[in-house]
Protein backbone atom coordinates (compact mmCIF):
# COMPACT_ATOMS: atom_id res chain seq x y z
CA UNK A 1 0.00 0.00 0.00
CA UNK A 2 0.66 3.45 -0.75
CA UNK A 3 0.92 6.44 1.61
CA UNK A 4 1.84 9.67 1.21
CA UNK A 5 5.46 10.30 0.68
CA UNK A 6 7.32 11.90 3.48
CA UNK A 7 9.24 13.35 0.74
CA UNK A 8 6.39 15.71 -1.31
CA UNK A 9 7.57 15.27 -5.43
CA UNK A 10 5.27 18.47 -5.89
CA UNK A 11 7.26 20.48 -3.74
CA UNK A 12 10.65 21.61 -4.64
CA UNK A 13 13.53 20.69 -3.09
CA UNK A 14 14.50 23.54 -1.25
CA UNK A 15 10.27 23.23 -0.04
CA UNK A 16 11.08 19.99 1.38
CA UNK A 17 14.43 20.54 3.24
CA UNK A 18 12.72 23.64 4.91
CA UNK A 19 8.95 22.57 5.99
CA UNK A 20 9.09 18.27 5.57
CA UNK A 21 9.19 15.70 5.92
CA UNK A 22 5.10 15.07 5.53
CA UNK A 23 2.48 12.55 5.86
CA UNK A 24 2.19 10.44 8.49
CA UNK A 25 6.41 10.25 9.31
CA UNK A 26 5.12 13.36 11.27
CA UNK A 27 2.21 11.78 12.94
CA UNK A 28 3.85 12.21 16.24
CA UNK A 29 3.60 8.24 17.05
CA UNK A 30 6.79 6.36 18.19
CA UNK A 31 7.53 2.92 17.38
CA UNK A 32 8.54 1.56 20.62
CA UNK A 33 11.44 -1.07 19.86
CA UNK A 34 10.64 -4.51 22.05
CA UNK A 35 13.94 -6.60 23.16
CA UNK A 36 17.67 -6.15 22.69
CA UNK A 37 19.43 -4.71 20.14
CA UNK A 38 21.33 -7.80 19.10
CA UNK A 39 22.27 -7.50 15.56
CA UNK A 40 25.38 -6.72 14.73
CA UNK A 41 26.45 -3.27 12.83
CA UNK A 42 30.35 -2.67 12.23
CA UNK A 43 30.44 -3.06 16.22
CA UNK A 44 27.03 -1.19 17.49
CA UNK A 45 24.31 -3.46 18.58
CA UNK A 46 20.80 -2.68 16.15
CA UNK A 47 17.71 -2.97 16.81
CA UNK A 48 17.37 -4.90 13.42
CA UNK A 49 19.16 -5.33 10.02
CA UNK A 50 16.97 -2.83 7.90
CA UNK A 51 17.25 1.20 7.20
CA UNK A 52 17.07 3.77 4.66
CA UNK A 53 20.06 4.55 2.38
CA UNK A 54 21.59 7.94 1.25
CA UNK A 55 18.75 9.53 -0.88
CA UNK A 56 15.08 10.89 1.13
CA UNK A 57 16.51 11.50 4.11
CA UNK A 58 17.90 15.16 3.78
CA UNK A 59 18.30 16.40 6.83
CA UNK A 60 18.03 16.05 10.59
CA UNK A 61 14.33 16.23 10.42
CA UNK A 62 13.77 13.83 7.99
CA UNK A 63 16.00 11.23 9.93
CA UNK A 64 14.95 11.93 13.41
CA UNK A 65 11.46 10.76 12.21
CA UNK A 66 13.16 7.96 10.04
CA UNK A 67 14.44 6.51 13.19
CA UNK A 68 10.81 7.17 15.28
CA UNK A 69 9.26 5.10 12.92
CA UNK A 70 11.58 2.27 13.73
CA UNK A 71 13.88 2.20 10.76
CA UNK A 72 17.44 1.46 12.54
CA UNK A 73 20.12 2.50 10.51
CA UNK A 74 19.60 6.06 8.44
CA UNK A 75 21.72 7.58 6.27
CA UNK A 76 21.75 11.48 6.55
CA UNK A 77 22.08 12.29 3.02
CA UNK A 78 25.56 12.69 1.29
CA UNK A 79 26.85 15.84 2.02
CA UNK A 80 30.07 17.70 0.44
CA UNK A 81 32.64 20.29 1.68
CA UNK A 82 30.73 23.04 0.34
CA UNK A 83 27.17 24.85 -0.36
CA UNK A 84 26.07 22.35 -3.93
CA UNK A 85 22.57 23.34 -6.18
CA UNK A 86 19.95 20.79 -6.74
CA UNK A 87 18.76 20.72 -9.79
CA UNK A 88 15.45 22.70 -10.61
CA UNK A 89 11.77 20.96 -10.40
CA UNK A 90 11.03 18.34 -10.85
CA UNK A 91 13.34 15.92 -9.09
CA UNK A 92 11.09 13.00 -8.64
CA UNK A 93 8.41 11.70 -10.82
CA UNK A 94 6.83 7.84 -11.42
CA UNK A 95 8.67 5.82 -14.30
CA UNK A 96 6.45 3.83 -16.58
CA UNK A 97 8.13 0.32 -16.25
CA UNK A 98 6.44 -3.09 -17.14
CA UNK A 99 8.40 -5.58 -15.32
CA UNK A 100 12.26 -5.26 -14.37
CA UNK A 101 13.79 -2.43 -15.70
CA UNK A 102 16.87 -4.92 -17.66
CA UNK A 103 20.14 -2.75 -19.62
CA UNK A 104 18.35 -3.63 -22.87
CA UNK A 105 15.05 -2.08 -21.73
CA UNK A 106 17.00 1.18 -19.96
CA UNK A 107 18.77 1.72 -23.33
CA UNK A 108 15.11 2.86 -24.89
CA UNK A 109 13.01 6.08 -23.28
CA UNK A 110 11.15 5.48 -20.62
CA UNK A 111 7.84 7.58 -19.77
CA UNK A 112 7.75 9.44 -16.99
CA UNK A 113 4.23 11.14 -15.15
CA UNK A 114 2.77 12.28 -11.93
CA UNK A 115 1.02 8.41 -11.38
CA UNK A 116 2.52 7.14 -8.27
CA UNK A 117 0.76 3.54 -8.45
CA UNK A 118 2.07 0.31 -7.33
CA UNK A 119 4.34 -1.53 -9.02
CA UNK A 120 6.27 1.59 -8.26
CA UNK A 121 9.36 3.11 -10.29
CA UNK A 122 10.35 6.69 -10.01
CA UNK A 123 13.54 8.76 -11.25
CA UNK A 124 15.05 10.89 -9.00
CA UNK A 125 17.38 13.73 -10.41
CA UNK A 126 18.87 15.57 -7.43
CA UNK A 127 22.73 16.00 -8.63
CA UNK A 128 23.37 15.36 -5.09
CA UNK A 129 22.97 18.64 -3.46
CA UNK A 130 24.54 19.63 -0.68
CA UNK A 131 24.03 22.43 2.53
CA UNK A 132 26.76 23.96 3.46
CA UNK A 133 29.30 22.18 6.44
CA UNK A 134 28.60 25.05 8.96
CA UNK A 135 24.89 23.84 8.64
CA UNK A 136 24.88 19.97 8.12
CA UNK A 137 27.60 19.24 10.92
CA UNK A 138 25.50 21.36 13.40
CA UNK A 139 22.66 19.00 12.21
CA UNK A 140 24.20 15.84 12.19
CA UNK A 141 25.96 16.25 15.72
CA UNK A 142 22.35 16.93 17.30
CA UNK A 143 20.74 14.09 15.33
CA UNK A 144 23.73 11.55 17.03
CA UNK A 145 22.88 12.97 20.45
CA UNK A 146 18.96 12.52 20.02
CA UNK A 147 19.97 9.09 18.26
CA UNK A 148 18.85 6.24 20.78
CA UNK A 149 20.60 2.91 21.79
CA UNK A 150 19.95 0.55 18.98
CA UNK A 151 20.20 3.02 16.05
CA UNK A 152 22.44 4.53 13.97
CA UNK A 153 23.05 7.27 11.97
CA UNK A 154 25.72 6.85 8.81
CA UNK A 155 27.01 9.44 6.98
CA UNK A 156 27.14 9.77 3.24
CA UNK A 157 29.78 11.83 1.29
CA UNK A 158 31.03 12.58 -1.99
CA UNK A 159 33.68 14.57 -3.32
CA UNK A 160 33.49 17.47 -6.02
CA UNK A 161 35.33 17.96 -8.81
CA UNK A 162 37.57 20.45 -8.98
CA UNK A 163 37.46 23.11 -12.39
CA UNK A 164 41.09 22.15 -13.29
CA UNK A 165 39.98 18.12 -13.56
CA UNK A 166 42.74 17.44 -10.53
CA UNK A 167 42.53 14.38 -9.44
CA UNK A 168 44.35 14.59 -6.66
CA UNK A 169 42.66 17.55 -5.68
CA UNK A 170 39.41 15.56 -6.23
CA UNK A 171 40.54 12.70 -4.22
CA UNK A 172 41.59 15.64 -1.52
CA UNK A 173 37.86 16.93 -1.37
CA UNK A 174 36.83 13.15 -0.43
CA UNK A 175 39.01 13.02 2.53
CA UNK A 176 37.80 17.02 3.61
CA UNK A 177 34.86 15.91 3.77
CA UNK A 178 35.33 12.77 5.68
CA UNK A 179 37.10 14.54 8.10
CA UNK A 180 34.32 17.12 8.47
CA UNK A 181 31.48 14.09 8.99
CA UNK A 182 34.19 12.66 11.43
CA UNK A 183 34.50 15.70 13.61
CA UNK A 184 30.50 16.05 13.54
CA UNK A 185 30.80 13.01 15.18
CA UNK A 186 29.89 10.08 12.69
CA UNK A 187 31.17 6.35 13.54
CA UNK A 188 30.13 5.06 10.32
CA UNK A 189 30.95 6.34 6.71
CA UNK A 190 29.65 6.11 3.64
CA UNK A 191 31.20 7.53 0.20
CA UNK A 192 29.39 7.58 -2.63
CA UNK A 193 30.92 6.40 -5.82
CA UNK A 194 27.57 5.84 -7.92
CA UNK A 195 25.68 8.87 -8.24
CA UNK A 196 24.49 9.38 -12.40
CA UNK A 197 22.75 12.50 -11.98
CA UNK A 198 25.40 14.55 -12.08
CA UNK A 199 25.61 15.12 -15.94
CA UNK A 200 28.25 12.06 -16.54
CA UNK A 201 27.31 8.66 -17.70
CA UNK A 202 30.51 7.30 -16.45
CA UNK A 203 30.21 6.49 -12.70
CA UNK A 204 33.21 6.97 -10.33
CA UNK A 205 33.58 3.33 -9.10
CA UNK A 206 33.67 2.14 -13.26
CA UNK A 207 36.58 3.60 -12.62
CA UNK A 208 39.02 1.28 -10.54
CA UNK A 209 41.82 2.98 -10.25
CA UNK A 210 40.32 5.93 -9.55
CA UNK A 211 38.44 4.28 -7.00
CA UNK A 212 41.20 2.06 -5.09
CA UNK A 213 42.94 5.79 -5.05
CA UNK A 214 40.18 7.60 -3.33
CA UNK A 215 39.54 4.82 -1.12
CA UNK A 216 42.68 4.98 -0.05
CA UNK A 217 42.75 8.31 0.81
CA UNK A 218 39.71 8.04 2.90
CA UNK A 219 41.28 5.43 4.93
CA UNK A 220 44.08 7.32 5.67
CA UNK A 221 41.50 9.99 7.37
CA UNK A 222 39.39 7.61 8.85
CA UNK A 223 41.75 5.07 10.51
CA UNK A 224 39.88 1.87 11.85
CA UNK A 225 36.02 3.86 11.75
CA UNK A 226 34.26 1.95 9.07
CA UNK A 227 33.88 2.83 5.25
CA UNK A 228 31.41 1.41 3.31
CA UNK A 229 31.48 2.59 -1.04
CA UNK A 230 27.84 2.96 -2.49
CA UNK A 231 28.29 1.19 -6.04
CA UNK A 232 25.87 1.00 -9.22
CA UNK A 233 25.42 -1.77 -11.29
CA UNK A 234 28.02 -3.78 -13.30
CA UNK A 235 27.52 -4.87 -16.57
CA UNK A 236 30.78 -6.44 -16.95
CA UNK A 237 31.18 -9.18 -14.48
CA UNK A 238 35.14 -9.48 -14.88
CA UNK A 239 35.49 -5.73 -13.87
CA UNK A 240 33.39 -5.83 -11.38
CA UNK A 241 35.51 -9.20 -10.27
CA UNK A 242 38.60 -6.89 -10.81
CA UNK A 243 37.21 -3.73 -8.82
CA UNK A 244 36.20 -6.04 -5.71
CA UNK A 245 39.37 -7.49 -5.80
CA UNK A 246 41.35 -4.44 -5.34
CA UNK A 247 38.53 -2.76 -2.92
CA UNK A 248 37.18 -5.54 -0.79
CA UNK A 249 40.24 -5.34 1.21
CA UNK A 250 40.29 -1.77 1.70
CA UNK A 251 36.51 -1.57 2.57
CA UNK A 252 34.60 -2.37 5.46
CA UNK A 253 31.23 -2.45 3.83
CA UNK A 254 29.77 -2.45 0.16
CA UNK A 255 26.23 -1.43 -0.57
CA UNK A 256 24.44 -1.99 -3.72
CA UNK A 257 22.77 -0.36 -6.08
CA UNK A 258 21.90 3.06 -6.41
CA UNK A 259 19.75 3.10 -9.57
CA UNK A 260 20.17 2.59 -13.44
CA UNK A 261 20.02 5.19 -15.58
CA UNK A 262 17.73 5.49 -18.79
CA UNK A 263 16.42 8.34 -21.30
CA UNK A 264 13.26 10.04 -19.24
CA UNK A 265 10.59 11.57 -21.29
CA UNK A 266 7.39 12.69 -20.85
CA UNK A 267 4.30 11.55 -22.58
CA UNK A 268 4.98 13.86 -25.59
CA UNK A 269 8.26 12.04 -25.97
CA UNK A 270 9.96 15.23 -25.23
CA UNK A 271 12.66 15.02 -21.88
CA UNK A 272 10.75 14.76 -18.71
CA UNK A 273 13.83 16.44 -16.37
CA UNK A 274 14.13 20.39 -17.52
CA UNK A 275 18.39 21.08 -18.12
CA UNK A 276 21.33 20.24 -19.46
CA UNK A 277 22.95 16.41 -19.31
CA UNK A 278 19.22 15.37 -17.75
CA UNK A 279 17.70 13.51 -20.06
CA UNK A 280 19.70 10.64 -18.35
CA UNK A 281 18.20 10.01 -15.32
CA UNK A 282 18.56 7.14 -12.57
CA UNK A 283 15.79 4.82 -12.17
CA UNK A 284 14.74 3.32 -8.85
CA UNK A 285 11.75 1.24 -7.30
CA UNK A 286 10.21 -2.17 -7.63
CA UNK A 287 11.60 -1.99 -11.58
CA UNK A 288 15.40 -2.65 -10.29
CA UNK A 289 14.73 -5.07 -7.35
CA UNK A 290 16.58 -7.69 -9.68
CA UNK A 291 19.70 -5.87 -10.10
CA UNK A 292 20.14 -5.43 -6.39
CA UNK A 293 19.87 -8.66 -5.64
CA UNK A 294 21.87 -9.68 -8.47
CA UNK A 295 24.60 -7.88 -7.19
CA UNK A 296 24.13 -8.95 -3.78
CA UNK A 297 24.80 -12.59 -5.12
CA UNK A 298 27.70 -11.52 -6.70
CA UNK A 299 29.19 -9.86 -3.98
CA UNK A 300 28.36 -12.67 -1.60
CA UNK A 301 30.20 -14.87 -4.03
CA UNK A 302 33.52 -12.75 -4.29
CA UNK A 303 33.76 -12.22 -0.59
CA UNK A 304 33.56 -15.86 -0.28
CA UNK A 305 35.97 -16.33 -3.25
CA UNK A 306 38.65 -13.54 -1.92
CA UNK A 307 38.32 -13.80 1.51
CA UNK A 308 37.30 -11.12 2.79
CA UNK A 309 34.78 -10.06 5.36
CA UNK A 310 33.34 -6.56 3.76
CA UNK A 311 29.27 -5.80 4.90
CA UNK A 312 26.65 -6.65 2.48
CA UNK A 313 24.38 -4.28 2.20
CA UNK A 314 21.33 -4.41 -0.20
CA UNK A 315 19.61 -1.59 -1.69
CA UNK A 316 16.76 -1.68 -4.32
CA UNK A 317 12.97 -2.22 -4.58
CA UNK A 318 12.50 -3.24 -1.06
CA UNK A 319 8.61 -2.38 -0.37
CA UNK A 320 7.73 -5.46 1.75
CA UNK A 321 9.07 -8.11 4.02
CA UNK A 322 9.00 -10.78 1.33
CA UNK A 323 11.45 -8.47 -0.52
CA UNK A 324 13.76 -7.99 2.57
CA UNK A 325 14.04 -11.65 3.06
CA UNK A 326 14.28 -11.92 -0.46
CA UNK A 327 17.57 -9.90 -0.27
CA UNK A 328 18.58 -11.37 3.24
CA UNK A 329 18.48 -15.16 1.84
CA UNK A 330 20.42 -13.98 -1.47
CA UNK A 331 23.57 -12.63 0.69
CA UNK A 332 22.63 -9.34 2.45
CA UNK A 333 23.70 -8.71 5.96
CA UNK A 334 21.64 -5.32 5.82
CA UNK A 335 19.25 -4.23 3.82
CA UNK A 336 18.03 -0.93 2.81
CA UNK A 337 14.62 0.95 1.14
CA UNK A 338 14.40 4.44 -0.22
CA UNK A 339 11.63 4.58 -2.55
CA UNK A 340 9.67 1.48 -0.44
CA UNK A 341 10.14 3.17 2.61
CA UNK A 342 9.43 6.93 1.34
CA UNK A 343 5.84 5.83 0.38
CA UNK A 344 5.49 3.06 3.31
CA UNK A 345 6.10 5.09 6.71
CA UNK A 346 5.59 1.34 8.44
CA UNK A 347 7.62 -0.34 6.59
CA UNK A 348 10.34 -0.57 9.26
CA UNK A 349 7.67 -2.02 11.62
CA UNK A 350 6.12 -4.43 8.95
CA UNK A 351 9.73 -6.00 8.97
CA UNK A 352 10.38 -6.12 12.38
CA UNK A 353 7.08 -8.25 12.69
CA UNK A 354 8.43 -10.90 10.77
CA UNK A 355 12.06 -10.49 12.80
CA UNK A 356 10.47 -10.60 16.15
Amino acid sequence: MLYEPFYNPKKSYEENFESGPFGIFVDGKILENLGGAKYEFFGHKVFSPFGIPAGPLINGKFAQKALEKGFDLVVYKTVRTEKYPCHPWPNILAVQVEGDLTLEKSEVRLMANNKYEEPLSITNSFGVPSAPPEFWQKDIEKLIKETKDGQIVIGAFQGTKNKEGDADLFAKDFCACAKLLKEAGVKVFEVNLSCPNEGTGNLLCYDTEGSVKIIKKIKEELGTLPLIIKIGYFKDLEKFQEFVKRVGSLVEGISAINTIAAEIVDENGKQSLPGEGRLRSGVCGHSIKWAGLEMVGRLKKLREEFGYSYTIIGVGGVFNKEDFLEYQKKGADIVMSATGAMWNPYLAKEIKSKLN
